[in-house]
């Protein structure tokens, strides 16, 4: 039997195994969690990517420079398909400086069980070339 719950109980594991595979640096497992054009944005360059390669691709770049960490402390559900989500992100350079260590909002779409879209709340939403103040240490 199905519950009113049972959405919001799916999409809290959806988001921790998401930022599970993230810090782990499993860019399958986290893709498998993502629609086939999921848009994301590029926090540490601006702008976006859309699709699969193009996040593996940009993950794979940022990883050589940056070592970031992002745990979810809390999980909030909106309507329309919209999934507040405050993160601790811990951002540090590949010596180990700390370069950001803050509580952030990421903003996902949800559809049909996979991550269609994330935005970042701390930047202005119709703005796709801002960087996240978490990389403004470059």
């Amino acid at each position: 039997m199905v519950t009113q719950d049972a959405p919001f109980a799916n999409t809290k594991v959806l988001i921790a195994q998401a930022y599970s595979a993230f810090n782990r640096r499993d860019i399958d497992g986290a893709l498998a969690l993502m629609s086939l054009n999921v848009s994301w944005p590029k926090a540490s360059e601006g702008g976006r990517v859309v699709g699969k390669e193009e996040i593996r691709a940009y993950w794979t770049r940022q990883w050589k420079q940056f070592d970031p960490r992002v745990e979810p402390l809390e999980v909030i559900e909106r309507d329309g398909n919209k999934t507040e989500v405050k993160v601790h992100q811990l951002v540090k350079n590949m010596c180990g400086d700390v370069l950001s260590d803050s509580d952030v909002w990421h903003v996902y779409t949800i559809a049909n069980g996979l991550i269609e879209r994330m935005d970042l709340r701390e930047t202005d939403p119709n703005s796709h070339q801002a960087r996240s103040a978490a990389f403004s240490e470059l």
